[in-house]
């Protein structure tokens, strides 16, 4: 080299490293680059080649090129018929850039030449590591396989060190940042050290590369060889007209097409491979193949799009139950909030009330409003943990629960599930049905459901679960507090008459085949019916009652022959059909009388009136008690008689009347148990009026408990007491001042023909309840 600097053209390479003394064959794309192989074809060929040091730079300054580039003379120049420029260059020597600037179009660069060391073949440190580069390039090109036999021979021939240091990273490395990393290092033996150790790397990597190969490799070799065999086999099982291998290639196919959780998808493939290799005639055979059965019938990932329309449900509703404001509006706020917030988790709703107000018909106007699957499960007597959780593998004909049972038989993984008459789960030693559902009514852990026949997690999240119970006292106290309770109170007679002429009629009519011109009820039938024939707080006895008539009726139809006309039932003609009315009220029942008084009860099935009957009789001062009462309404009767001793001059009672008379309090329809707390003024005024001799007034009905000092406390089911008073005719009903605020869920019709008079003392009941 005749000078040490030199000023050339400058072509930026992306991702190519040039060494000195070896071809390197390049495209030109860019305009600079073309540019500046122009002006290096117009002088004397030679041109400086730098790589920029990022690649997607598309116009490179100073700053985007590393320094240590190499001056090359260009061989040969290509015009493919792409756009792109071809050209084959040679390297000659290692420059560093001193300054680069663009001129003509392209860029320029002052440089100057790197001088290198020229060591002595003879020494032994050159001789070392020639050697080592030597070896360590046979063995990296051994085990890569991609540099042919010619390519290591000609590494074995370079005359110098350091053309053989170049030669070797030019051919090993395949990261252009370690190929510059050799082409910047200026000492030759550095040099030689570094590209022995980026040789040994890839060499270590190239072997890991291999073995993860070769374990691929088997790994799916394995996998073929298998898939052929099983193959071989299920032709050989056709061929020989045997369907178990078919039945286990389908139980295959369903498995891998099959939606489910991966814990569930890895047990069920682990026992199709149990199965594969088991006899046909073992029983475990039959005991896998049906546990694959329950697992695929499982629909998961199946889903029916919830229709959240509030008018749309809030109409479903509204054909299907009259009333039951309150439960409807709660349904609709449930649902206004799912489709607000998008989130499955949510209360589970509990509709408690008597027999026959519409538990289970609402859930099932929910489902199809929403335009969900309904399923129901009635716990009533229910008292295996097992119908819940269902039975472990273990015992002989074991099946899941109740749970996954119903999820198969709705085909979705979000259905409208209710559990029915949850307060009538018992218990014994195979366990408590009601722990077990507190896993399923969680929604913090009913994500992930674990039957024990299916042993996998199943995500009832998806579930909408509703459940009904006649009474909250049968409900444990933690799965209560899972659940939001709604109550349902039994209907009034005009709600009773309502759906009666809208809704039990035309099914019954329907049921028995009767067109609707051929019958009609008069609306003046249905309170005969109700009065006159049913005792209850829902519909049900009403409805059986309207189908007997439909049943008579259509005898009589089919007796008229073709002469059939239009019959009429009303008031004059109800008991033909009906026979004698089964419930009238009493004569005597709103009398005045001396001794007797109307109470009032909360019942499972609605409210009641209680008569209470007090004698008075010579004797010793007992108090006798009948009628089946319970130990708090003894007690009460207790609390009465002492009320009434302290007060015996204000009431102008003998002073000795509690030795000299026998009291004798009861309560008819004796074989009624009775208790509670809530009949204490009705007894204390019904001893008064008997001690006294002043006539209890005939219309009135009272209720709340009383305390020694004469205080009359606050009771529960007044909306169900007010009714009972209503139906038996009372005119006024004393109750507890603590009680007002429970005036506001009392029908407006109730309140219409009833007068309610809040009573905080014994001596306002008295001043009231006596003539």
């Amino acid at each position: 080299m005749d000078d040490i600097r030199v000023t050339l053209p400058v072509i930026a390479l992306r991702g190519v490293v040039a060494f000195p003394q070896l071809p390197t064959m390049l495209d030109i794309a860019r305009e600079r680059s073309a540019t500046a192989l122009k002006l290096a074809m117009e002088m004397d060929r030679k041109v400086i080649l730098v790589m920029q040091k990022h690649i997607e730079v598309e116009e490179p300054q100073s700053s985007d090129l590393h320094t240590i580039g190499v001056t090359a003379r260009i061989l040969q120049l290509v015009h493919p018929q792409g756009e792109n420029l071809r050209l084959m260059v040679e390297g000659e020597a290692r420059v560093r850039l001193l300054s680069v600037f663009e001129k003509d179009g392209s860029l320029w660069a002052e440089a100057e030449f790197i001088g290198q060391l020229i060591p002595n073949p003879e020494d032994p440190e050159c001789q070392a590591h020639v050697r080592l580069l030597t070896e360590a390039f046979e063995t990296y090109a051994q085990i890569s396989g991609r540099l042919s036999p010619e390519i290591v021979l000609s590494a074995i021939a370079q005359p110098t060190p350091a053309r053989l240091t170049d030669y070797l990273a030019f051919h090993a490395l395949q990261d252009p940042e370690k190929r510059q990393q050799v082409l910047s290092c200026a000492d030759l033996y550095r040099r030689m050290e570094l590209t022995l150790s980026l040789i040994r790397d890839e060499t270590e990597i190239l072997r890991e590369e291999n073995l993860i190969q070769d374990q691929v490799r088997e790994e799916f070799g394995e996998r073929q060889r298998e898939q052929y065999l099983r193959e071989q086999i299920r032709q050989i099982q056709i061929e020989l007209g045997d369907d178990d291998m078919a039945e286990l290639e389908a139980y295959r196919e369903k498995i891998e097409a099959s939606p489910m959780n991966e814990e569930a998808k890895e047990k069920a493939e682990r026992e199709l491979h149990r199965l594969e290799r088991m006899p046909a005639n073992m029983p475990e055979s039959t005991v896998l193949t049906t546990w694959l059965d329950w697992i695929l019938d499982v629909p998961w990932g199946k889903m029916t799009e919830d229709d959240l329309d509030l008018s749309h449900v809030e109409r479903i509703l509204n054909e299907d139950h009259y009333g039951l404001e309150k439960v409807k509006e709660r349904i609709l706020e449930y649902l206004a909030a799912k489709r607000l917030s998008n989130n499955q988790l949510g209360s589970i709703l509990c509709l408690v009330g008597p027999p026959g107000v519409g538990k289970t018909s609402v859930a099932r106007s929910v489902a199809r409003a929403m335009g969900r699957e309904f399923v129901r499960v009635s716990l009533g007597g229910l008292r295996d943990e097992a119908e819940i959780r269902g039975h472990r593998r273990t015992y002989v004909g074991a099946i899941p629960g109740c749970v996954i049972s119903s999820l198969k038989k709705a085909g979705t993984m979000n259905p409208v599930f209710l559990f029915d008459e949850l307060d009538k789960m018992s218990h014994d030693f195979r366990g408590d049905p009601a722990s077990a559902m507190l896993e399923v009514l969680d929604g913090e852990q009913n994500v992930a459901f674990r039957d024990l026949y299916l042993d996998v997690p199943v995500d009832l999240s998806h579930v909408m679960f509703l459940a009904t119970a006649n009474n909250l006292e049968g409900i444990p106290e933690p799965l209560r507090d899972r659940m939001e309770i709604i109550e349902l109170d039994g209907y009034t007679q005009l709600e009773k008459a309502a759906i009666g002429k809208r809704h039990l009629f035309p099914k019954q009519r329907k049921l028995q085949g009767i067109e609707p011109s051929q019958l009609r009820l008069t609306d003046a039938v249905y309170p005969l019916i109700i009065d006159g024939y049913t005792r209850e707080a829902g519909v049900r006895s009403l409805e059986r009652q309207i189908g007997k008539i439909c049943r008579r009726a259509a005898k009589k139809i089919v007796d008229m022959g073709e002469d059939r006309k239009r019959i009429v039932v009303g008031r004059k003609n109800l008991e033909e059909y009906l026979g004698p009315v089964r419930f009238r009220r009493e004569p005597e029942s709103t009398k005045d009388l001396i001794g007797v008084a109307h109470g009032l009860a909360w019942t499972s099935v609605g409210g009641e009136t209680l008569v209470v009957e007090v004698s008075t009789m010579p004797g010793s001062g007992k108090l006798e008690l009948t009628g089946q009462l319970g130990e708090v309404m003894r007690e009460s009767a207790m609390a009465a008689l002492s009320g009434i001793r302290s007060r015996q001059e204000q009431l102008c009672l003998p002073e000795d009347f509690h030795k000299k008379l026998d009291i004798h309090v009861h309560v008819p329809e004796g074989a009624v148990p009775k208790d509670g707390p809530s009949a204490g003024i009705t007894m204390a005024t019904a001893m008064v009026s008997a001690l006294t001799g002043k006539p209890v007034r005939g219309d009135l009905a009272m209720t709340g408990e009383i305390t020694l000092r004469g205080r009359v406390l606050p009771i529960g089911g007044l909306k169900e007491k007010s009714m009972a008073a209503y139906r038996e005719g009372m005119k006024q009903v004393l109750i507890p001042k603590g009680n007002i605020p429970d005036l506001e869920e009392v029908a407006p019709e109730i309140k219409e023909g009833l007068v309610f008079t809040p009573v905080s003392t014994l001596d306002e009941v008295l001043s009231i309840a006596l003539r």
